[in-house]
């Protein structure tokens, strides 16, 4: 038996030239994607509170063991990127691996799930814009605001993939920042918390998973709650057409986002959990009249007065850089299932001049507006009850996608090791 080397590496499916700008974002740029698409500020104000309410002071180890599955799927995405750089993802390797009708399937999920985020983040920076603004908050008045905030990002997702860079790196810059002195000065204040609160020196012990006061429910309820929060960071990918190797820069901004936003929630998480404690009156992260916003509160008693404007713009910030790059990924998702025929052909239009998807992204915000306005009118509660159900949605692209990685790992391996037992005639 002769043993010869392995067949050179093969791009199983070609990728349909869509008119993308290529090469033009870099590694960065990718990087400031993938975070900013989480709403890494909105994201912790809004669920810490449930997540301290399930599993008290266990709350940082949720975070920690919510982020490997969201590692071990970013590692999916890297390896189907390094095959197939399509800015279709999970849509274009789906439908390679298991048909055209998953593949399809898989799209619209995506799209639903954006479109219905897309309406809480439009409603979030509606009401942190009156908020910040220091006006009475108004159902009316948040819509209309919250729609402008859908336009105006759509405008900016339309104009070119540079300038929705580079407006990323302002609004995360802002919101990381804020972030991060909040955090330092919360820890360095911690036994100086106002009366009634449970201030306290971070533990070792809030990393124990095997706690004897986390039972399996509250384990499982906490771990669904923050993998929630993790969503967002394959966006990176989304843009791999319009990225400098896009073979290689994608996967690894999608990898390094999620161990960014690991630490950004982590730190975070002990910082509001050391000084506000998880008690259930005043600031005390458990109180059910605070938990929709957690951070506010403890923000204006940890830095004062500007406390918690700073907060607000953090989270406004968030929620705007969320809104436009929600826009990106499902623009091109639809892009790329129109170049694939899974589409309509009008939705693979492309600005000739700023080489963007022009009928995809604007359909995108079109149809956002009006399923936030028309969800508002119809009924105020049905936008909370959707948003509790996007986990479902969430795990099964996610889930979906990491099949095909599998998949193609192990057709990779079974090339390279077959020479060793197949003799040569």
């Amino acid at each position: 038996m002769t043993i010869t080397a392995p067949p050179p590496r093969q791009r199983t499916l070609p990728v349909a030239d869509k008119g993308l700008k290529l090469g033009a974002i870099g590694l960065v740029s990718s990087l400031v994607l993938g975070v900013a698409s989480t709403a890494p500020g909105y994201s912790l104000a809004a669920t810490l509170g449930y997540v301290t309410q399930e599993v008290g002071v266990q709350a940082p180890i949720i975070m920690v063991l919510a982020f490997i599955p969201m590692l071990c799927i970013s590692y999916a995405y890297r390896a189907l990127n390094e095959d197939t750089p399509d800015c279709g993802t999970s849509f274009t390797w789906v439908a390679r691996t298991f048909g055209r009708h998953a593949g399809w399937l898989t799209g619209w999920v995506i799209v639903v799930a954006d479109v219905i985020v897309m309406a809480n983040l439009a409603e979030v920076a509606g009401q942190y814009t009156l908020d910040l603004l220091g006006f009475a908050s108004d159902k009316a008045a948040v819509t209309a605001i919250g729609c402008v905030w859908i336009i105006a990002m759509t405008v900016v997702a339309w104009v070119g993939i540079e300038f929705s860079a580079r407006t990323q790196v302002f609004l995360l810059g802002i919101e990381i920042v804020i972030l991060l002195v909040f955090s330092v000065v919360a820890v360095s204040l911690k036994k100086k918390g106002p009366a009634g609160t449970q201030s306290r020196a971070p533990r070792w012990s809030w990393f124990n998973p095997f706690d004897s006061g986390l039972t399996p429910s509250a384990l499982s309820a906490g771990f669904l709650l923050a993998v929630f929060i993790y969503w967002g960071w394959d966006s990176a990918v989304s843009t791999n057409e319009e990225t400098k190797d896009p073979y290689v820069t994608p996967g690894r901004a999608a990898v390094l986002s999620t161990v960014i936003l690991l630490f950004t929630f982590v730190l975070v998480t002990v910082a509001a959990q050391a000084y506000g404690g998880i008690g259930t009156t005043g600031i005390g992260l458990a109180n059910p009249a605070t938990m929709d916003d957690s951070l506010s509160g403890i923000g204006e008693s940890v830095l004062g007065g500007w406390g918690a404007k700073a907060l607000f713009l953090a989270i406004l910030t968030s929620a705007a850089a969320s809104t436009q790059t929600t826009i990106l990924p499902t623009a091109r998702t639809t892009l790329a299932m129109a170049a694939y025929r899974a589409l309509p052909r009008v939705f693979g239009n492309i600005h000739p001049r700023y080489r963007t998807p022009s009928v995809s992204t604007w359909a995108m915000g079109i149809v956002s507006v009006a399923f936030y306005g028309g969800l508002v009118w119809l009924s105020e509660d049905a936008l909370g009850d959707l948003i509790a159900s996007m986990g479902l949605l969430i795990a099964f692209y996610y889930g979906l996608t990491g099949f095909p990685a599998a998949s193609f790992r192990f057709a990779l391996l079974f090339l390279t090791v077959a020479p060793l037992w197949v003799d040569e005639p």
